[in-house]
C-alpha cells in the first residue's frame, strides 16, 4: 500500500529553497497550511513568489512572512485586510499581480491540468488587460489569461489518509482542490489522518495521485477574519 506520510512540517518542506514558487491554499483565513506557513517562517527561505487568493493579515497566515520580508512576489485577487502588504505595495518593496478572483482560480485549476492558457472575458478594457493578447469570439472581447504552477503546493484539508486522498470542510474547499493539482511537489497537511480505506471514496475531494506528502497538523488556531455579530 502506498503510504505518503511524513512524520511533521519540518519533513513535509524538504527541499524547500530560496527564489521558489509557491502555492498556499485558503480563502481569507480559512483552510489555510498553518503549519506549512509557520515552517516556512521558521527556515527563514525568501524571494518567494506567493500564489494565494489572499495575503492574510498583519499578524497571521501570509502576512507573517510579509512581515519577515520572505515575500518577493504576490499573486492575489484579494489582499484588502493586510496593512504591511499595502505598505510594501505602495513603497515598491513587494512585487504585485492582481488577478480576478475567478481567472485565478481557473489559471490554477490550468496549471494542475496541463492546459497552457485560456480566453477569459474578466478584466477586458481594464489594467488587467495591459500587455495581453486579445481575441473577439462571438462578438464578445477576451484576455488570453495563461496557467499557474508551483514548486510547491501548500494545501490543508479536514481528513486524509496515509495514500495522500483529501477531504475539505465547508468553506476550506477553496482553492485547495486546484492547488493540489498544480504543484511539482503538493504537500497537505490534514487535522485527522486516517488509514488508507477509511474515507468513502465518493467523499473524497482530492485523489492522493496528486499529493507526494501529507501529514497531521497541530495547533490550528482557525481564526475569524472578520466577526460580524448582532446587537442584543
Amino acid at each position: 500500500m502506498i503510504n505518503k506520510t511524513v512524520e511533521n512540517a519540518s519533513a513535509a518542506l524538504r527541499g524547500i529553497q530560496d527564489g521558489m514558487t509557491l502555492m498556499l491554499g485558503g480563502f481569507g483565513l480559512c483552510g489555510i497550511p498553518e503549519n506549512a506557513i509557520r515552517e516556512l517562517l521558521r527556515l527563514g527561505v525568501k524571494d518567494l513568489t506567493c500564489i494565494s487568493n489572499n495575503a492574510g493579515v498583519d499578524d497571521f497566515g501570509i502576512g507573517l512572512l510579509l512581515q519577515k520580508r520572505q515575500v518577493k512576489k504576490m499573486i492575489s485577487s484579494y489582499v484588502g485586510e493586510n496593512a504591511e502588504f499595502e505598505r510594501q505595495l505602495l513603497s515598491g518593496e513587494l512585487d504585485v499581480e492582481l488577478v480576478p478572483q475567478g481567472t485565478l482560480s481557473e489559471r490554477i485549476r490550468a496549471g494542475g491540468a496541463g492546459i497552457p492558457a485560456f480566453y477569459t472575458p474578466a478584466g477586458y478594457g481594464t489594467e488587467v488587460a495591459e500587455g495581453k493578447e486579445t481575441r473577439e469570439f462571438d462578438g464578445k472581447m477576451y484576455l488570453l489569461e495563461s496557467w499557474l504552477k508551483a514548486d510547491f503546493s501548500f494545501v490543508k484539508a479536514w481528513k486524509g489518509d496515509t495514500a495522500g486522498n483529501l477531504i475539505y470542510k465547508g468553506t476550506a474547499r477553496n482553492f485547495n482542490p486546484m492547488m493540489a493539482t498544480a504543484g511539482k511537489v503538493t504537500v497537505a497537511e490534514v487535522e485527522e489522518l486516517v488509514p488508507a480505506g477509511e474515507l468513502d471514496p465518493n467523499m473524497i475531494h482530492t485523489p492522493g495521485i496528486f499529493v507526494q506528502r501529507i501529514f497531521q497538523g497541530d495547533h490550528y488556531e482557525k481564526r475569524i477574519e472578520q466577526r460580524t455579530v448582532r446587537t442584543a
